[in-house]
């Protein structure tokens, strides 16, 4: 919070140079200087030819003229507007480009810049309907559509404007459950659009946008949900092999009611596993004797035997 104070404190000590610095303009001094040098030159000129008085009104004049311009002649730029009071009163709004003011009857309150202006702020430790404290960072992106309202209804806009994105942020965020703010981000951009923007509507300010950029939770709570999201993984892979494990004794089930009306097909089946077994090398089968005497694979086991042992010599 010390941190985002200090870097709008920055911020408006930024403005205040910015507004000094735009007293004059590289235009305005190369003026001054010119009638400066023209006026030294004159009056070398005129030396010895005309009364100094007359030579030292001349080199005044010319020296006030030189000043008027320099103080005088402003400058905005393309994306700027100047509000400009005379004797403290609103006179009008000047810019883009030059325009004259009269010093000290005129003066330049503020340069109002009516670009995109961007504004990150936060939500510290801010405690959620269900008492969950959470860290958020948001990005608030904003625009001058009136300068006069923006320069005259509000002491610095720019300050306004992140204080009251911070605070929308910290009345959403209290109104709402940890899982919601989880997983509703674009509901609270555009609720805190509308706010803010709400708010900011009497200064001429308009809000484009929000974007939260990240929600932090404590490490604890992070752990713990992190655990429950694995467990609730885990719950759903014994659901889904339960499942499987149904149809498959579902599909045994009808295939069992096949055999049973046709026994030879049983035995095709039998033997298509016995095959199968038998052709790795090395494996061995284990046959009930049940199953042995039912299906007749006594027969078969032995005529495998003898066609095993009549290969193997003619392999030698």
């Amino acid at each position: 919070m010390t941190a985002l104070f200090g870097k709008k404190v920055q911020k408006t000590e930024d403005a205040r140079v910015q507004l000094q610095a735009k007293i004059t303009n590289p235009v305005s001094m190369t003026a001054f200087f010119v009638v400066l040098i023209a006026s030294i030159i004159i009056a070398a000129l005129l030396d010895k030819k005309v009364s100094d008085g007359y030579i030292a009104g001349e080199v005044i004049v010319l020296n006030l003229v030189g000043v008027y311009m320099m103080f005088a002649f402003k400058i905005a730029n393309q994306w700027e507007k100047a509000v400009v009071l005379r004797f403290g009163k609103f006179r009008g709004l000047e810019g883009p480009g030059s325009f004259w003011i009269v010093p000290v009857a005129d003066s330049v309150a503020a340069w109002v810049d009516h670009r995109v202006n961007v504004t990150p702020f936060n939500a510290e430790r801010t405690l959620t309907k269900d008492t969950v404290p959470v860290d958020v960072d948001a990005v608030l992106f904003w625009l001058v559509w009136d300068a006069e309202k923006a320069a005259l209804e509000v002491t610095d806009y720019r300050a306004a404007i992140a204080w009251a994105a911070q605070t929308a942020l910290r009345d959403i965020l209290g109104k709402m459950m940890l899982a919601d703010i989880l997983v509703g981000r674009d509901a609270i951009d555009v609720e805190l659009q509308k706010i803010i923007d709400e708010r900011t509507t009497p200064w001429g300010i308009t809000v484009q946008s929000v974007e939260i950029r990240d929600v932090v939770i404590p490490a604890a709570l992070e752990d713990a949900m992190s655990r429950q999201a694995q467990a609730e993984r885990e719950r759903q892979a014994r659901v889904i092999l339960g499942e499987s494990e149904k149809q498959i004794a579902a599909s045994f089930a009808e295939a069992s009611k096949e055999y049973i009306e046709n026994p030879t097909a049983l035995h095709l089946r039998a033997m298509n596993m016995l095959f199968e077994g038998l052709k790795q090398k090395g494996a061995l089968v284990i046959v009930p004797s049940s199953a042995v005497e039912t299906m007749n694979l006594g027969g078969i086991l032995g005529t495998v035997s003898v066609a095993s042992q009549t290969t193997a010599p003619k392999n030698n």
